[in-house]
């Protein structure tokens, strides 16, 4: 945490590019549209109202290699829009010059309704999560000064900025809000369950109806409301796993042995797309991880103890035809739309 507070405090002592030519620029308002059976969102829009030219500006950072040192790997290399934005076919991320990190790319979907983000809670506000990618050595390799200076010198920048933000002025704090004006855009809302909760003329088969009625009684605990998690950080009995043996979990935050091996519930909107699963990747399929909550977890000193069953083990007991029907049910919450919305694309 240390070194995320210095990143930051470089971030905001880095110097400033003014603009001089008098012409002060008016962003356009945008409205955030919210799904009906959605919460409010938790980020404060009063300190980073969303702007037409502010989005655009995010989503060009967003896809742009100059945010890391080699000026290959930017945001999108790690978060593929068709599988819900995530490192698709990596197990765990892969950086600049191949350097492999020790985690899954999560998927980016309804940043806006979270306060804390990554597997363990490292960022703890949206504008400061993409400090920790570009910074990190395997991944974008980057400084923020670097990035600064890359981008002051391209004219397009300098007019993105202006149009942005009124003048041309690059700074740390103008780059980090249009991420996360971009971020803040990507809901994901209109999956198959959802138009059945809304009563937009959508049906759930008899399978993914009993597979709805599993998951409330044996999932939703943690996968909780409309944004399928509580947003806690539990330890799920997974065995630990000896290719990353520095990893804690939560507890390379806090530093509280109790927090070890805990990580951050993920939402389980779009899960059929977003594979593989957990926070190593370590599980192909739905139903491997299915398989696992049934038959394969392990008392790994603090798991969970909602997980504890009566025999004294840990697991979730489900038969094979249960199983089945709980994937149905998942599957229902992938959202085309989002998928395949060119408001995200790269191109």
């Amino acid at each position: 945490m240390k070194n995320i507070v210095y990143i930051l405090a470089l971030c905001l002592l880095a110097s400033c590019s003014k603009d001089d030519t008098g012409y002060v620029a008016t962003p356009t308002p945008v409205e955030l549209e919210i799904p009906a059976n959605f919460p409010d969102i938790k980020y404060n829009l009063s300190g980073n109202p969303l702007t037409k030219e502010g989005i655009e500006l995010g989503k060009s950072l967003f896809y742009d290699g100059r945010l890391s040192s080699n000026g290959v790997v930017s945001c999108g290399f790690c978060h593929e829009q068709a599988f819900s934005f995530t490192h698709h076919g990596h197990s765990v991320s892969h950086g600049v010059n191949g350097e492999v990190g020790f985690r899954n790319s999560q998927p980016l979907h309804n940043l806006a309704f979270y306060e804390e983000f990554t597997w363990d809670g490292a960022a703890i506000h949206l504008d400061l999560q993409p400090i920790i990618p570009i910074t990190s050595e395997v991944e974008m390799n980057e400084t923020i000064p670097g990035v600064l200076t890359k981008l002051r010198s391209n004219k397009v920048y300098q007019k993105m900025f202006k149009n942005a933000f009124g003048d041309s002025e690059i700074n740390s704090e103008r780059m980090l809000k249009a991420l996360s004006q971009f971020m803040i855009t990507m809901i994901s809302g209109n999956s198959k369950y959802d138009k059945y909760i809304r009563d937009e003329g959508v049906s759930l088969t008899q399978q993914e109806l009993e597979g709805l009625d599993l998951f409330n009684s044996k999932c939703a605990s943690c996968h909780q409301g409309e944004l399928f998690t509580d947003q806690s950080y539990k330890n799920n009995g997974l065995p630990l796993n000896n290719q990353f043996p520095d990893e804690e979990g939560r507890k390379r935050v806090t530093g509280n042995p109790n927090d070890f091996y805990k990580f951050r519930v993920p939402s389980l909107r779009n899960v059929a797309l977003s594979f593989p699963y957990m926070h190593d990747g370590r599980f192909g399929t739905l139903q491997d991880v299915l398989d696992y909550y049934d038959n394969g977890m392990v008392d790994n000193g603090n798991v969970d103890s909602s997980l504890l069953r009566e025999d004294g083990s840990f697991g979730i007991t489900l038969s094979e035809s249960e199983k089945k029907q709980i994937i149905s049910f998942l599957k229902t919450l992938t959202d085309n739309e989002f998928i395949q919305n060119k408001d995200f694309a790269e191109y």
